[in-house]
């Protein structure tokens, strides 16, 4: 069972200060994890996110999902976004990301003199509640991303606008965070945002244990009715779904990556029964535990 301590989270986003590289107008690197950036944060700079490995969950505004390797994501500006290897166990996944950074208005700018670039207009609104791109996309694209390491310059740039077109012709692509998030809950700019931030570091922690609504409501200081409604209106989820989310999230990946049998699975993963969790499996992933085994396996 996971430990509750390896996987500690901010209570609010952090500001991360992107700095690109002088005579370039974007940042491309790959990233180990873990290291100091892998916290919930957020910057004014656009993040074009590849996950090369593992898998785990991804976390952009009020949106939560799974990732596993070859994802392909466009976060827009002020957005918190974090993508979490769990369990840790000190595991160290060299170069698990290739992120590129870049400020928007640097292709905004030019699109008044070079008019094919106002083509990026559509995508960059639409990122700024986070895309997650089709799996056709995110193969093409990531064959650019990988090789653009060796490019500088000129190259560089032409790779990324290379990147950019393939993104814009992605009809499949799917849009991450509510409105509600990205409207009224920059970082910093309200207590209901701490409010939502904290509540969902404390659920980020806690979702193996047997908590209820009215712990979460405890650490965020409302009552249990008042938390009931700001959680909903929020996160388009009610308490009882977001915590259907993280363990079911725990059971594929234990389904998955272990032997385990399928009745101890259900309590690792926070589940309080076997029914009820052959219930909800099947009726959020459309398989019975058993043969999502089975299928995950043979897929893999």
């Amino acid at each position: 069972m996971m430990k509750q301590d390896q996987h500690k989270w901010a209570e609010t986003a952090v500001f991360e200060h992107i700095e690109i590289p002088e005579h370039q107008c974007f940042l491309w690197r790959k990233d180990n994890y873990p290291w100091a950036r892998n916290v919930w944060n957020f910057h004014p700079e656009f993040e074009l996110h590849l996950i090369r490995k593992s898998s785990g969950l991804c976390y952009i505004g009020d949106y939560i999902g799974q990732f596993d390797p070859g994802q392909l994501t466009l976060v827009g500006s002020g957005l918190p976004h974090d993508w979490i290897t769990l369990p840790t166990d000190g595991q160290h996944i060299p170069e698990r990301d290739i992120v590129v950074q870049f400020n928007p208005e640097t292709f905004a700018g030019p699109s008044q003199v070079l008019i094919e670039l106002e083509e990026l207009d559509l995508l960059f609104d639409r990122a700024q509640f986070g895309l997650e791109f089709s799996a056709q996309a995110a193969r093409d694209a990531s064959h650019i991303l990988e090789g653009m390491g060796g490019l500088s310059g000129l190259d560089q740039l032409v790779a990324l606008l290379s990147v950019f077109s393939i993104l814009t012709k992605d009809t499949q692509a799917k849009t991450l965070a509510t409105s509600h998030y990205l409207t009224d809950f920059r970082p910093g700019s309200s207590l209901e945002l701490r409010r939502l931030d904290t509540a969902l570091n404390y659920l980020r922690q806690n979702f193996l244990l047997d908590i209820k609504l009215s712990d979460a409501a405890d650490a965020v200081g409302m009552s249990e009715s008042a938390f009931s409604r700001f959680f909903k209106a929020q996160t388009g989820n009610t308490f009882t779904q977001h915590m259907t989310t993280l363990r079911i999230w725990m059971a594929k990946r234990l389904l998955k990556e272990t032997d385990n049998p399928i009745t101890d699975i259900c309590f690792e993963a926070g589940f309080s029964n076997i029914s009820n969790f052959n219930r909800v499996f099947l009726k959020t992933t459309g398989l019975r535990p058993s043969a999502y085994r089975q299928t995950a396996r043979k897929f893999s």
